[in-house]
């Protein structure tokens, strides 16, 4: 098969504008491909198609795909790249159109951006389906002629990194569990050099003083794991890394706080921060890139029992800092606490922490855009000018002292785990909640509640968990390794 990309006309004639790949393939059929089209009535529009077979014998099927308008640049108002985010979407439509008609291999015009059209590709065909007998069929893409082969390559690479995330949050419960997490990961890190995981037993946390990550984790049979990996990619591996923290819950029932039963199931994608952190790591080291990166990420259960955490229970950080558990769902917090008090003690350049936190992220911005909290200008510009690139979008948020006092004015403890106005501003004091923790100039939390699964809003994903902001954290590590060779 073969996908092709065509612009909106900006005449009124509505004579199709082909990408240069169309324009080749158009003569090479003696011009019939544009006559087809012009007899299928009206011009395509962004995201459509039109499917022919039989006009060459190399491409028994090729579809045909709207790109909306040429020289689709940024876009202020949407915060994203209209063009790529384009691409992504119409390369996926028409690579979707190709498996449906069961043909195993298809070739993607590069529509002008091919990082972007393998992103497309890669993503719009990713579906969890592992556990099932009937699979759909397994489509392979690749570039159409061979002048961006090393943009395209790139593209692969980021979007299996977010595909590698949507794998472990799709995956039920009882496939991932904390080990199980931990031994995919180092498997997937096994071949590169530069690269050690530790996978840190109960044991070792205990020796860690982690009362308040052990407090979660002792409700569940599942014993907990804190997973360690150090990318060394930097010149000089004494180079002050990037740590990456990532809240790894990989079931979360609430615990002594039930959640309602309908929806519990989506809570096997509790890890997401985890998986979105990891995912970038895999990532980052796939692509070489030249800086040192540290993941840290606490795994656990959240789970009802006679040894559960209760209401009103206090227990100590690694810190120091006592914490009064008001409400065993906001359990979260409690693992990021102890790993963001770990991660200060390796000299990083920023810490940024990823964590599926609140229903209120959810509730503020939906699935358009991370939260992201921070207290470095500097961080949240490079983020916001990565996230532009990539489509998986971010938006600032508050971290006033206004929120802090709500989790600091408590009565049994130094901090409380749920603001004092339980529903008002949720995403914001638990980001509060968690500064208390942090002493670094440079830090980020993003949460990732909102755009843990998708629907239908991101068009070149399918419905299911979709391994966000996988890409924007990639793409952000890379422009950290541009500026320091700079």
């Amino acid at each position: 098969g073969l996908v092709l990309g065509v612009y909106t006309s900006e005449k009124d004639d509505g004579a199709a504008q082909f990408t240069s790949a169309g324009d080749a393939f158009d003569k090479l059929v003696s011009g019939k491909l544009r006559a087809l089209l012009s007899l299928c009535g009206p011009p395509l529009k962004k995201g459509k198609t039109r499917v022919f077979h039989g006009l060459h014998q190399d491409f028994p099927s090729v579809v045909v795909v709207g790109l909306g308008k040429k020289n689709a640049g940024i876009n202020e108002q949407e915060n994203w790249n209209e063009g790529k985010e384009n691409i992504r979407t119409a390369v996926a439509v028409g690579c979707r159109q190709i498996q449906d008609l069961e043909i195993p291999c298809v070739e993607v015009d590069p529509c002008g951006d091919a990082q972007a059209a393998a992103e497309g590709a890669v993503l719009g065909l990713h579906e969890y389906n592992e556990l099932k007998q009937k699979k759909k069929p397994v489509v392979t893409p690749q570039l159409h002629g061979s002048a961006e082969s090393k943009a395209w390559q790139k593209g692969v690479i980021y979007a299996e990194g977010q595909n590698l995330a949507r794998y472990l949050m799709e995956a039920p419960a009882n496939y991932i569990t904390p080990i199980k997490f931990a031994e995919h990961i180092e498997q997937k890190l096994r071949s590169f050099s530069n690269v050690k995981v530790h996978i840190r037993p109960e044991s070792w946390i205990t020796t860690q003083e982690m009362g308040a990550f052990l407090s979660v984790a002792k409700g569940s049979a599942e014993p907990p794991i804190f997973l360690e990996i150090h990318y060394l990619g930097g010149t000089n591996t004494d180079d002050s890394p990037l740590v990456f923290v990532g809240k790894g819950v990989t079931f979360d029932s609430g615990g002594i706080s039930l959640k309602p039963s309908s929806g519990m199931d989506a809570m096997r994608a509790d890890m997401g921060g985890a998986a979105t952190v990891c995912s970038a790591i895999v990532t980052a080291a796939a692509l070489k890139l030249p800086l040192n990166i540290i993941g840290l990420a606490p795994l656990c259960e959240n789970m009802p029992s006679g040894k559960a955490n209760k209401p009103g229970d206090v227990l100590r950080a690694k810190n120091g800092k006592t914490i009064q558990v008001d409400n065993t769902d906001a359990e979260g917090r409690l693992l990021l606490a102890d790993a963001l008090c770990y991660a200060h003690n390796f000299n990083a350049r920023a810490i940024v922490n990823a964590a599926t936190l609140t229903g209120a992220m959810d509730v503020a911005l939906g699935s358009a855009a991370t939260g992201v909290f921070t207290n470095s200008s500097w961080l949240w510009t490079h983020l916001y000018e990565a996230s532009i690139l990539t489509g998986d979008r971010v938006w600032r948020m508050p971290l006033f002292e206004h929120y802090t006092k709500q989790v600091t004015d408590c009565p049994l403890a130094d901090v409380s785990n749920i603001g004092k106005y339980s529903r008002a501003g949720g995403a914001c004091t638990a980001a509060a909640f968690l500064k208390e923790f942090v002493t670094a100039s440079h830090w980020a939390h993003l949460d990732i509640a909102g755009v843990m699964s998708n629907k239908d809003e991101v068009p070149y994903l399918r419905k299911g968990m979709a391994g966000r902001p996988t890409r924007t954290l990639v793409e952000f590590a890379a422009r950290l390794s541009h500026d320091s060779h700079n």
